[in-house]
């Protein structure tokens, strides 16, 4: 009897126990203090260049030279991004430094002049920037007798090919091709070339390092240039045909695998 008394007892505690309501813990969370807003996550004072105007751009980017290299711990060291970007390169049409634009001429039309008939005197500045481009026309005297217009060789590449004007299948396929409308000569000489296939003479070109060799060959005398840039760029871009003041040459041919990018290599006159 008392054995049933006692689980009666403790089934009613249970069912008790069931029945009481459940409550949360209760907990606030308090704003922080005013001061608190808007602290900064480091102690570091901000970031100031020391000069507002100084060039922060992928132009003067470099990448840094690989751990445990001799230049590794060296700031400033590495290789620059886009050679062919640096401030100072030389890049026709681009203003490198004051008195020059890509090997053309600055011409100051103005010297300063300053009045000094009282308070407020003023100077005044004047400059016209001027640019000469070269250009040699294909004519029919340059051609010789077997119907190109030159050879072109670069010896780290072992390439020694012919150039043929204009740059369709059938002169590729002979050799080298020359940008119709570009000069062959004076200025920027500008050539196309397969990079596969039997004639895939400018195949490697993507793999010249700054300061290889390039000779031209033409009725009007030999040309070497060293090379100070080599880029992809897209298949629209044709900027790199332009005519310019320096004597230069610039190199295209396809991407493999990428038909909307050519290479472009450019080699200025030494």
């Amino acid at each position: 009897m008392k054995r049933l008394l006692h689980i009666f007892l403790l089934t009613a505690v249970f069912a008790a126990m069931l029945v009481a309501p459940a409550h949360a813990l209760e907990y606030t969370i308090d704003e922080p203090e005013d001061y608190l807003f808007g602290r900064p996550t480091s102690e570091d004072a901000p970031y100031t260049a020391e000069n507002p105007n100084m060039d922060r751009s992928k132009n003067t980017a470099l990448i840094p030279p690989g751990f445990g290299t001799p230049t590794s711990y060296l700031p400033g060291s590495g290789e620059y991004l886009t050679p062919n970007l640096v401030p100072g390169a030389l890049s026709g049409g681009l203003v490198n430094q004051v008195g020059s634009v890509g090997g053309g001429t600055v011409t100051n039309s103005g010297y300063p002049t300053v009045d000094v008939g009282g308070a407020g005197s003023t100077s005044q500045f004047s400059y016209t920037t001027t640019q000469t481009t070269a250009y040699t026309e294909v004519t029919s005297d340059l051609y010789y007798s077997g119907g190109y217009l030159g050879t072109l060789k670069i010896p780290s590449l072992g390439v020694n090919v012919k150039i043929y004007e204009g740059t369709d299948s059938a002169q590729l396929a002979k050799g080298a091709g020359h940008f119709t409308n570009t000069s062959i000569w004076n200025g920027n000489v500008c050539l196309a070339g397969h990079n596969r296939g039997v004639t895939n003479h400018f195949g490697k070109i993507h793999t010249m390092n700054a300061g290889d060799t390039i000779t031209l060959t033409t009725q009007l005398g030999t040309r070497t240039y060293a090379v100070t840039s080599v880029t992809k760029v897209s298949e629209t871009d044709t900027s790199g045909t332009a005519a310019t003041s320096s004597n230069q040459i610039t190199l295209y041919t396809c991407v493999m695998n990428e038909s909307a990018y050519r290479w472009c290599v450019v080699a200025q006159e030494v």
